[in-house]
């Protein structure tokens, strides 16, 4: 794999509004190195947690081979479940030339993800958004020396 940084951009949103208003986790990974992370859980009073931080070439590269072993840039969302009161996912990742963006419902087990009409991309989705989340976790974690969840 010859790509550079500039070939690669992720995206993941999960959140809803409900009775402690818009709560959300989002990180992003740009072209430049920058994970920009965010949560919003209003619990209790818990406020807006923002970091920013600039990332080297090798998380990148760890990032884009987690991505690329995957296989989510085969997969199509067109008949996963759609966002709901429970809330909505959304991933979006440019990988070379490359570019995927999917929208779906929040996944609350795998039995969600069984019953499914798409359980093997549902499936997908959802180990590379754990993996995804415990990498941001750890980052913003070892960065910061804050728990991010």
């Amino acid at each position: 794999m010859a790509e550079s940084t500039d070939d690669f951009y992720l995206r993941y949103y999960v959140g809803h509004k409900g009775k402690f208003g818009h709560e959300f986790l989002e990180f992003e990974f740009r072209p430049d190195g920058k994970l920009r992370y965010a949560n919003n859980s209003n619990y209790k009073k818990d406020t807006l947690i923002r970091k920013e931080v600039y990332v080297n070439r090798a998380v990148i590269e760890e990032l884009k081979r987690v991505v690329n072993e995957s296989d989510i840039m085969k997969e199509d969302d067109a008949v996963w479940p759609p966002q709901d009161r429970t809330g909505r996912q959304e991933l979006e990742i440019v990988l070379g030339d490359e570019h995927i963006s999917f929208t779906t419902s929040k996944i609350g087990s795998l039995i969600d993800i069984n019953n499914s009409r798409d359980p093997d991309g549902l499936r997908c989705f959802y180990y590379l958004v754990q993996d995804l989340k415990c990498f941001v976790f750890s980052l913003i974690s070892l960065h910061f020396k804050i728990q991010p969840i």
